[in-house]
């Protein structure tokens, strides 16, 4: 074989895997550019989105279908006229925020928006309005509190990615050189691989730290303010990702004496680097979604155990093809390979059963699999993980059959295959990171089947509104409130009211109302079936003037 022959290899391999780090980087590009996720959804709000209630309330309240924490002036409440309605500051308590109004609040429309973060680490913003008395024109908002800056958003992921790649070049190649690095071999090119991983992984935690206060507040990167900053760290991510730099520094310290060969046999810093490294992977879970799992404690092992056996299997194939493959003997290659073979097989299992579990707890449906952006990229993953498991499957076969130890030559080429595929893998998964799992939209489209109906019925005698809550079936409250047709409160002697389901031949349901105010009924109901339901209201003003009016509404 010619020197010209084997550059040409040498080129074409490097750029295998120079391919599969910019296709990877091209998908985590790709990955979020699609309008920024909100990784908790708003379930309810009393008053209810779009209602009209009589009085003006005292507070607010958002429920959300996670915890979230509040970002420091980012709730507001917009008057009629524009002013400010709300007074003091918003608490949270778990998924619920309230908000306290100032008293004596005029007839109108009033707007609601807010800004919070999820317990993922994400921020959820929007808006609503509700009416005290009567609609009217809707304030304008100052700010948009569901923007984020196009450029955060395309920057979190290349961090996250730049992560990952950095615990793929730590964990791996410290496992090797401690466990299988045959003693004549030199050990400066697998140290500064350590060292490049140990540099990638604090690089990309600043990263985030930085990052995280233009994602909460929705400003550009570069309009980070000293009290951000402040807020970031004094947060849970904040104390997480300081939790990680301490030990990737106390981390560094222990592999000192190991990359430098004088330490190699260290049992005791062995058992502690072990800690530290299970103590590293479990930052990333409790910064991202399974934090905010129905199952929080399973999704946080799960994903750490998946990170570990990624971390494993990728770092050892590049340690392989990097150094071992290329500088150990036919004998040393004999000890080694069979070892590295079972390590491999047993983290590619664990890497298939963590990632079908994390996929069933965030998925949770065919149809989420299927129709959503994250169950999509869910599928690609799959697809590219089962191309790299048939060529992990015929690498195995050929250390099985010892032709790598006497030609390692077509191993190396199969594992710089496996390499840049998983460089892909790796970039898909730094943009599912950043995208709503199927159960939150679902928790949203739940919420928004579940919330109040409104329907407002007029004749030439007065105005009439029906709230139904929630509009599902089960047990229903009806409220009824009349108006005069200029909007102000009308006086009803007597209130009457049916429900009937014609579709399935459900007759008129009498409903038992309770007059609360002269203006206002309130009554209660179990609405047996779902469908298209025809409310029929009749409200007596006087000995001889009544109004009847009528309206359906969908129940589900």
């Amino acid at each position: 074989m010619t020197p010209m022959s084997v550059d040409r290899r040498r080129v074409c391999r490097v750029f295998a895997a120079f391919a599969g780090v910019v296709v990877g980087f091209f998908a985590v590009m790709m990955g979020p550019a699609a309008p920024a996720s909100a990784h908790a959804a708003l379930v309810a709000s009393d008053p209810g989105n779009g209602t009209i209630v009589p009085d003006a309330p005292n507070k607010i309240t958002l429920n959300f279908s996670e915890s979230v924490a509040l970002l420091s002036g980012k709730i507001q409440v917009l008057a009629p006229d524009g002013s400010r309605a709300d007074q003091g500051e918003p608490t949270a308590d778990g998924g619920t925020v309230s908000i306290p109004l100032r008293s004596g609040g005029g007839r109108g429309t009033y707007l609601v928006s807010y800004r919070v973060l999820s317990a993922d680490s994400h921020p959820v913003g929007g808006s609503l309005t509700y009416s005290v008395g009567a609609a009217s024109a809707t304030p304008t908002a100052t700010v948009d509190d569901t923007k984020v800056d196009p450029v955060v958003r395309a920057v979190i992921p290349v961090g996250k990615y730049l992560g990952y790649a950095g615990l793929v070049l730590l964990v791996g190649p410290t496992l090797v050189l401690a466990l299988l690095w045959p003693h004549r071999l030199s050990r400066v090119g697998p140290g500064r691989l350590v060292w490049t991983g140990v540099g990638l992984v604090a690089f990309s935690t600043l990263l985030a730290l930085w990052l995280q206060a233009p994602y909460s507040t929705g400003s550009g990167i570069f309009d980070v303010r000293v009290g951000d900053l402040r807020d970031v760290l004094g947060s849970t991510f904040g104390a997480i990702m300081l939790v990680r730099l301490g030990v990737i520094c106390a981390a560094a310290l222990l592999l000192r004496p190991m990359l430098r060969g004088n330490g190699a046999d260290s049992k005791t810093d062995l058992a502690l680097l072990g800690v530290l490294g299970v103590a590293a992977l479990a930052t990333w879970p409790l910064t991202g979604h399974p934090t905010a799992s129905p199952v929080a404690g399973v999704s946080v092992v799960v994903d750490a155990i998946h990170l570990a056996a990624m971390s494993v299997w990728l770092g050892g194939l590049v340690m392989l093809v990097g150094f071992l493959l290329r500088k150990a003997d036919g004998r040393e290659l004999g000890a080694i390979l069979p070892i590295w073979s079972r390590w491999a097989a047993t983290s590619v299992a664990a890497l298939i059963v963590a990632g079908v579990i994390q996929a069933l707890i965030e998925v949770s449906s065919l149809d989420g699999l299927i129709n959503s952006t994250y169950g999509r990229l869910i599928l690609v993953k799959v697809g590219l993980v089962a191309i790299v498991l048939g060529v992990a499957w015929y690498s195995r076969k050929l250390v099985m059959s010892k032709a790598a130890e006497e030609s390692p030559g077509s191993l190396r080429r199969v594992v710089w295959v496996e390499l840049a595929i998983t460089a892909v893998v790796i970039g898909v998964t730094s943009a599912l990171v950043q995208i709503s799992p199927p159960r939150t939209a679902e928790a949203a489209s739940t919420a928004a089947a579940s919330t109040t109906i409104t329907k407002t019925l007029t004749n030439d005698k007065m105005a009439l509104q029906i709230d139904v809550f929630p509009a599902t079936v089960g047990n229903n409250s009806i409220h009824l409130y009349a108006y005069t047709p200029d909007n102000k409160p009308l006086t009803v002697v007597e209130w009457s009211a049916t429900a009937a389901l014609p579709s399935k031949g459900i007759e008129p349901i009498e409903i038992p109302l309770l007059r609360i105010t002269d203006f206002h009924a309130v009554g209660d109901i179990a609405l047996p079936s779902a469908g298209e339901w025809t409310f029929k209201v009749t409200a007596r003003t006087s000995d001889i003037d009544q109004s009847t009016l009528s309206t359906t509404a969908t129940i589900r």
